[in-house]
């Protein structure tokens, strides 16, 4: 059964059972706190929280999905096995207050069984342990007994809101592949496979983690596609399926190159990375240097680096796109519609990339031979990426064939004082705040509590390096207010996105709230026209600060479970607390083995399932210090200073946003742990329902 007869399959089941058909929704969300679409789930997340209608009671759709960011970000992983992908699509089928748990499992278990056929003695079921209805049913419907499991069957929406229990369907791949059932130590090692979720969100949770039964419960389905078409042509490999076999074979054709063992890695990137690319650009994003652009660009270029190692020079994505086209086309027609547009921005991509390559290359060529102890300095990756466009992660791949490092910190302090250069040599935009002496501080005393009828003062607009008495549409701008309730990017924290309004219309879109000195700069876009004197309602975007304030706070957890798992020396060197992932550095001589990562997350989540009161108070440093409050390595305070209290297993010193209790995280984990330069490891986690 090929891709598109699972596509129809699924779609016509669900069709005869009431269900209304909906195409795939957009790659790029209509979510701030996502850089993409990154399950199916994500389009409905409004309607689950009541705040939009559903187009029908039962819905089922085929979402296209991209995960290559935050904890959605198995970008380093793909074609290490065969089971990861940047781009991937998801089956799902949904109910708005229609039918509940015992209509999804019964037309899950009958889709599977009875219409395609699969042997139920491969099939293994899981309920949360909570819930027995669902277990109970399982083995009515199944005659299954439903292994029962704790956090990894739960859903949640957000802190508050609709939640509830979930129920996985896993393929048992057979004895010949090594794993362990769901839940047991080696659960990861492949065997069993999870081909379909069940999510009941049948729970209304308030501020204080109480749980209401709601009054219209819905379910939320997700099953992969690739694990099906794995499944369903008996291949434990997703790259040994009919899509991928044929993408591959247009590899082999433009390259010349007959994948090999030794080559199959490359094939595997670059087919991965070909669907992610073509899809995104034909979705609307254009490759750039920030945010969702530049991880297109990023996954370009990679798989360009493959081509190139398969002995491929010149273009390549923009002429395996039409194989996109004719493996994918018929069930996306977006991609045909915009067949010249994609290949056109690939293809300038590829030539720009390949102009870069080659001279960074040559200065790579020359500098091999003089690298001591397998470590490249840092002053030499970055004027790679200074003089050449070569980011960092670029350099890293090249050089890891030849088993050689990167001073990752050298990089940064060379990318630091680049930044305090441009400060002083060019129209930097703090260095021209920092002139404006009639500009005052920005009074931003209510960032804790953000009202958004809060009304503004316009006191300056920066555009385009020059100060300016007003902007027009699409102008974009650094926009000074007297007062504000956004949190401006500051001590490791990123700022607050977020809209200014005059009454009801909308004139700027604030893309991030930023800082020189203490005036806060809104950064964004202008909608209409805005003029200094205009009177502004400051307009936080609440989801994205709720759950940049869960990020931060399961920061502080997370150095508290490092301190107590690994030892108390260790010390925060660094961070970036973000809505998507954390980022955290810490002083530790040695990498981290997987059972003190595992206690670390278990402990985490130990503490945020305790819902332990966070306490947000401000103080005499003095009086800080003997309550054992921790301070940032190498960071200067004021006499009067913030403590934020977690329970009684973390006291830190923070001028960021928190949240009130630790259960408001709903959950913590741990994505990776690596080293950035000597003595200091970085570990990257997600929070929330980023970290299911």
């Amino acid at each position: 059964m090929t891709y598109n007869d699972i596509r129809k399959l699924f779609l016509n089941y669900f069709e005869s059972h009431g269900h209304k058909i909906v195409p795939s929704a957009s790659l790029i969300p209509n979510d701030p706190s996502l850089l993409f679409t990154v399950a199916g789930m994500v389009p409905w997340k409004n309607i689950f929280l009541g705040l939009e209608n559903p187009p029908a009671p039962r819905v089922a759709d085929v979402q296209k999905c991209i995960r290559a960011g935050g904890k959605h970000n198995d970008l380093e992983d793909v074609g290490v096995d065969g089971r990861h992908h940047t781009f991937f699509e998801m089956l799902g089928n949904w109910s708005f207050g229609d039918y509940f748990k015992e209509g999804a499992l019964e037309m899950s278990w009958d889709l599977l069984t009875n219409v395609i056929g699969i042997d139920p003695n491969r099939l293994v079921v899981t309920a949360h342990e909570t819930d027995d209805e669902a277990a109970t049913l399982w083995k009515k419907i199944a005659g299954k007994e439903a292994i029962r499991l704790g956090k990894d069957n739960w859903w949640s929406a957000g802190d508050t809101g609709p939640c509830g229990p979930c129920s996985e369907i896993f393929y048992d791949f057979g004895p010949d592949v090594p794993g362990g059932l769901p839940g047991s130590p080696d659960e990861d090692g492949g065997r069993y496979v999870e081909i379909w979720n069940d999510v009941f969100m049948q729970y209304d949770r308030d501020a204080n983690g109480n749980l209401t039964d709601l009054p219209n419960k819905n379910v939320d389905t997700g099953a992969g596609l690739e694990r099906w078409a794995a499944m369903l042509q008996g291949k434990t490999d997703n790259y040994d399926t009919d899509l991928f076999v044929n993408l591959k074979r247009a590899v082999s054709d433009v390259t010349s190159v007959a994948e090999t063992p030794e080559n199959i890695t490359s094939f595997k990137v670059i087919t991965d990375h070909l669907r992610s690319v073509g899809f995104a650009i034909a979705d609307g994003v254009i490759p750039s240097n920030t945010d969702r652009g530049y991880v297109i660009r990023r996954i370009l270029r990679r798989a360009m680096r493959h081509g190139q190692l398969l002995g491929h020079s010149g273009a390549l994505l923009s002429r395996l796109y039409p194989a996109l086209v004719r493996e994918m086309g018929d069930a996306y027609p977006e991609l045909a519609q915009n067949q010249a547009h994609v290949i056109e921005v690939i293809t300038n991509e590829e030539n720009a990339f390949a102009d870069m390559l080659n001279n960074g290359i040559k200065l790579l060529d020359n500098e091999v031979p003089k690298v001591q102890n397998g470590v490249l300095p840092g002053a030499v990756a970055f004027k790679l990426f200074d003089t050449y466009g070569f980011p960092l992660d670029l350099t890293q791949m090249i050089l890891r064939d030849k088993n050689i490092t990167v001073d990752v910190a050298g990089f940064e302090s060379e990318m630091a004082a680049q930044k305090e250069r441009s400060r002083a040599d060019t129209k930097g935009t703090r260095v021209l705040w920092e002139s404006r002496t009639d500009v005052p501080e920005t009074d931003d005393t209510t960032k804790y509590a953000p009202n958004d009828n809060m009304e503004s003062r316009v006191l300056a607009i920066l555009r385009d390096g020059e100060f300016v008495d007003s902007a027009n549409d699409g102008d974009a701008v650094e926009v000074a207010l007297d007062k504000t309730n956004f949190y401006g990017t500051q001590g490791g924290q990123v700022g607050d996105m977020g809209e200014l309004k005059i009454g009801d219309t909308v004139v700027l879109n604030v893309n991030e709230a930023a800082r020189a000195n203490n005036v806060v700069l809104h950064r964004g876009t202008v909608v209409g026209k805005i003029s200094v004197g205009d009177t502004v309602k400051t307009v936080v975007n609440a989801q994205n600060r709720a759950q940049t304030a869960r990020a931060h706070t399961a920061t502080h957890l997370l150095q508290a479970a490092l301190r107590k798992v690994l030892n108390t020396d260790v010390e925060q060197r660094g961070s970036k607390v973000a809505p998507d992932s954390v980022r955290f550095d810490f002083s530790f001589g040695r990498a981290m083995t997987d059972e003190e990562k595992v206690a670390v997350e278990k402990l985490v989540n130990e503490w945020i399932n305790a819902d332990m009161t966070v306490l947000h108070e401000e103080m005499p440093i003095d009086e800080a210090k003997k309550r054992g409050a921790m301070a940032l390595f190498g960071e200067k305070y004021g006499d009067v200073v913030r403590v934020i209290t977690a329970g009684d297993v973390s006291c830190e010193l923070c001028g960021g946003t928190h949240i009130n209790h630790t259960g408001e995280i709903i959950r913590a984990k741990i994505n990776k742990e690596k080293s950035i330069s000597s003595g200091i490891r970085r570990i990257t986690m997600s929070v929330g329902v980023l970290a299911q």
